[in-house]
């Protein structure tokens, strides 16, 4: 006989950076999950310690085609979320948030399942209102270089509420802004895992732009808490909410602060900014307080500790 205080949970890019820490939260939680991946920026190695779990089941499958599962919950996370990936093949991308929403929702609707769509704060583009809160419809380049991967999630946030409205769909939007922690991918262009690892190399640390430009960082352990809370809020309460750290620090900061904790003899080298670099980004995570009773625990020093240690280990693992 089923045991229904075990919930049946689809995470959709289960084997990438945030979704390998949600899959194995919702383990440790005691629920069966089903880890959908098509292991683009994904991989095994994120889930391998996963694997021995009788209740835990990993699909290949790409979400841009139907799936014909049964479950209770759909945390959509599937999507490259650096620059460099996403911008690797931006149709691709584009499909993968609106065919992957449009798919993800189609499934919910079939098995009357609760579903969370991972969005993005690029849904705010290169915000003219500083810190961004929910309200805020955004300042974006529909024709740029991000757009494909800002607006495919604008237009799968909109898609969520359609069903929802239409439907009466189960939905939930959180916007995660910078987050970073172990099982980030090492050449994904972001900046946390970029300094890092170049001074682990005692490479020229390299900041785009002056590094005045701002950034709030949050540690993946408070984010999958956000997640968790969010998915687990009344049905009437839909989002979008800001999951983000609100403390803001200059890219300048977050370097110097990675060659402090590493000990590195890297020297900070300046490049042109990217078109379309957001100038600052900062949540406004009121909502996320006020409903969720959330806020980032964990400081950037601590965060950021945790990362060097898989960094380093990642890299010698490399060497031998």
């Amino acid at each position: 006989m089923r045991n229904f205080l075990r919930k049946r949970i689809l995470v959709t890019g289960g084997a990438g950076f945030l979704g390998s820490h949600l899959c194995e939260r919702l383990l440790k939680d005691g629920h069966d999950v089903l880890c959908v991946d098509n292991f683009f920026t994904g991989t095994k190695d994120n889930i391998l310690h996963l694997l021995g779990n009788p209740h835990f089941e990993v699909i290949r499958h790409d979400v841009t085609f139907a799936l014909y599962v049964e479950v209770d919950e759909i945390y959509n996370l599937a999507c490259p979320a650096s620059p460099i990936h996403y911008q690797f093949d931006p149709v691709q991308t584009t499909k993968t948030s609106v065919h992957g929403a449009i798919n993800m929702l189609g499934l919910a609707k079939r098995v009357k399942a609760k579903i969370l769509q991972a969005s993005t704060s690029e849904v705010y583009g290169d915000p003219k209102v500083h810190p961004q809160p929910e309200s805020y419809w955004g300042h974006v380049n529909p024709a740029g270089l991000r757009a494909c991967y800002d607006e495919g999630k604008r237009c799968a946030e909109t898609l969520f509420f359609d069903y929802y409205r239409q439907h009466n769909l189960r939905i939930k939007v959180a916007r995660i802004f910078n987050t970073y922690g172990p099982r980030m991918h090492p050449n994904d262009g972001r900046v946390v895992s970029n300094f890092i690892v170049q001074a682990l190399k005692s490479e020229p640390i390299t900041i785009y732009g002056d590094g005045s430009q701002t950034r709030s960082f949050c540690y993946v352990d408070d984010l999958i808490d956000a997640f968790i809370l969010l998915m687990d809020t009344p049905d009437d309460f839909t989002g979008p909410v800001n999951t983000g750290n609100p403390v803001e620090f200059t890219i300048l900061e977050l370097a110097e602060k990675v060659i402090e904790l590493t000990g590195s003899k890297s020297k900070i080298v300046f490049k042109p900014l990217p078109s379309d670099d957001p100038k600052q980004r900062q949540p406004d995570i009121t909502l996320a307080r006020e409903k969720l009773g959330w806020e980032p625990k964990v400081p950037l020093a601590v965060g950021v500790g945790h990362a060097i240690a898989y960094f380093d280990a990642l890299l010698k693992k490399s060497i031998s």
